[in-house]
């Protein structure tokens, strides 16, 4: 019986296994060549003309509240100390900077995903200062 129960197990967990040959795994590599979009850039950008008054109260106040009214019809001003202005420059330099780095990162993932391996020295980035 213990034998019978045996054999009977066997054949079951075994089933149809020893029979039917295990079929061959190939592996192969292939290379697939990226494709990445493009995006193309944005416009450039347009900025609207800024005029800026210097005035002194010591010598062409009077003649600038005649000049800006007679053009702009209204009396209000927007006044900017010395140390602000400065600081103003400085801000755009900044954004200027870090624009250019941007758009030279841009660049360099452009050309690297364009190129097949052609080495390029567009790793030199502007650091504005």
């Amino acid at each position: 019986m213990k034998v019978s129960l045996v054999l009977t197990a066997t054949v079951l967990l075994s089933s149809c296994s020893s029979l039917i040959p295990e079929p061959k795994i190939i592996i192969q590599t292939e290379i697939v060549e990226r494709q990445i979009p493009i995006v193309a850039h944005p416009k450039q950008v347009q900025l609207n003309d800024v005029i800026i008054y210097v005035v002194s109260p010591d010598k062409n106040l009077e003649e600038f509240k005649a000049e800006f009214e007679a053009k702009n019809g209204a009396d209000s001003y927007i006044a900017i100390s010395v140390k602000d202005y400065e600081n103003l420059s400085l801000n755009i330099a900044e954004l200027r900077r870090y624009i250019l780095q941007q758009k030279q990162i841009i660049l360099y993932y452009e050309d690297a995903v364009t190129t097949t391996g052609e080495s390029d020295d567009t790793t030199n980035v502007e650091t504005g200062g």
